[in-house]
C-alpha cells in the first residue's frame, strides 16, 4: 500500500469540481484495467493524495508511470480550459511523494494527516472493500 501525493505543474489551483469528478472516473477506470487498487482519492486544489493497493510486482515507478499518465491526458481531452491556465504543458509536476502504508497501524494515520494537512482536502473516493487481484 502507497500513499502517493502529485503536485499540479506549478503548483496551480487547476483541481475544482469538475476535475475532481472526471480524475475519480478516470482512477476508477485505471482500477479495471490495471492491478491497482484506489483506497482513498483527495485533493486541495493544487495536488491530490492517493492511497494506492496494488501487487508486488509493480514497482512504485510503474504506478506513478500509469497513474500520471492516464489522468493527465484524459483531464486535457475532458476539460480543456485546464489545458490553457497550465498554458498547454503538463498537468503534472515531473516530482512526487510516495511513502509505504502498514495496513495495521499506518493507514489511519496517513488517512488523518492527509485530512489535517491541506488547506481545503477534499475526499474524492474512499474504498476500503478488499478485493482479491
Amino acid at each position: 500500500m502507497y500513499h502517493i501525493v502529485f503536485p499540479a505543474k506549478y503548483r496551480r489551483a487547476v483541481l475544482d469540481k469538475d476535475v475532481d469528478n472526471i480524475l475519480k472516473e478516470i482512477c476508477l477506470e485505471i482500477e479495471k484495467r490495471y492491478e491497482l487498487k484506489f483506497l482513498e482519492i483527495g485533493t486541495d486544489k493544487d495536488h491530490v493524495h492517493f492511497l494506492v493497493q496494488s501487487i508486488p510486482t509493480y514497482n512504485v515507478t510503474k504506478i506513478v508511470t500509469v497513474i500520471k499518465s492516464l489522468t493527465a491526458r484524459e483531464i486535457f481531452k475532458r476539460c480543456p480550459q485546464v489545458k490553457k491556465q497550465l498554458w498547454g504543458g503538463e498537468f503534472w509536476t515531473d516530482g512526487y511523494f510516495t511513502s509505504t502504508v502498514g495496513k495495521h497501524g499506518d493507514e489511519g494515520k496517513i488517512a488523518n494527516y492527509v485530512k489535517n494537512q491541506g488547506n481545503e482536502y477534499n475526499k474524492l473516493h474512499d474504498d476500503r472493500q478488499l478485493r482479491l487481484f
